[in-house]
C-alpha cells in the first residue's frame, strides 16, 4: 500500500536531496572542478523542469506518485520524463495510479532486491490521449509473476501493451484515452 505523505515528511525528503546537490556542487567547487559542477547544476535544472512539466500535465495524484517514489523502500530506482506537448487531457488520474501502483508492487515482488534495477518512465502526450513507455531494466526473478500483472484487463480507456520480459528488459506502453 501506497504511504500518505504529510507536508513535513515531503518536506524533509526534498530538503534531504536539495542538500545532497548542494554537496555534490561544493565538493566539486572545493576539488577545483567547475565543470563538473556546472554540469550537476545543468541536471538539477532539468529535473527542475522535468518536475514542471510532470505537476502540469493535471494528473496530481499521479504525480505524486512518481515524485516521491524514490523516497519509498521499492527495490528500483525510478527516474521519468515528460515529452513537450501543449495538448492537455482530461485523464482518471486515480485508476492510472491504481495501476501505477500495481505495477510498482509487482515489480517489487518480482524483481532481485538490492540490485542495479532501474524503471524509466516516458510520458508521451497526443491529440488523441496520452502514451506512457514504463521501460523497466535489472534482475527479474519472477517473470510469470509479471507477465499474469499485464494479461490482466485493467479498465476503460487504458490498453496495455507489452512485449514481453527479455534478458532483464521489460518495456510496457499505456495508452490513456480522455475522459
Amino acid at each position: 500500500m501506497k504511504k500518505e505523505w504529510d507536508t513535513i515528511e515531503v518536506l524533509r525528503h526534498a530538503r534531504h536531496d536539495w542538500m545532497n546537490k548542494l554537496q555534490l556542487i561544493k565538493g566539486n567547487l572545493s576539488l577545483d572542478k567547475v565543470d563538473r559542477a556546472k554540469d550537476v547544476i545543468e541536471e538539477i535544472i532539468m529535473e527542475a523542469r522535468q518536475e514542471a512539466k510532470l505537476s502540469n500535465l493535471h494528473l496530481p495524484q499521479f504525480a505524486s506518485t512518481l515524485l516521491t517514489c524514490n523516497w519509498e523502500n521499492h527495490f528500483f530506482q525510478l527516474e521519468y520524463e515528460v515529452m513537450d506537448s501543449q495538448t492537455f487531457h482530461r485523464l482518471d488520474d486515480q485508476q492510472l495510479v491504481r495501476w501505477t501502483r500495481l505495477l510498482f508492487e509487482t515489480l517489487d515482488a518480482s524483481i532481485e532486491p538490492f540490485q542495479e534495477n532501474h524503471l524509466s518512465v516516458t510520458i508521451d502526450p497526443h491529440e488523441k490521449g496520452i502514451v506512457f513507455f514504463f521501460d523497466f531494466s535489472g534482475i527479474i526473478n519472477d517473470k510469470n509473476r509479471i507477465e499474469s500483472f499485464l494479461a490482466e484487463p485493467y479498465g476503460k480507456g487504458m490498453e496495455i501493451r507489452s512485449d514481453g520480459i527479455i534478458d532483464g528488459e521489460l518495456t510496457i506502453e499505456v495508452s490513456v484515452v480522455p475522459l
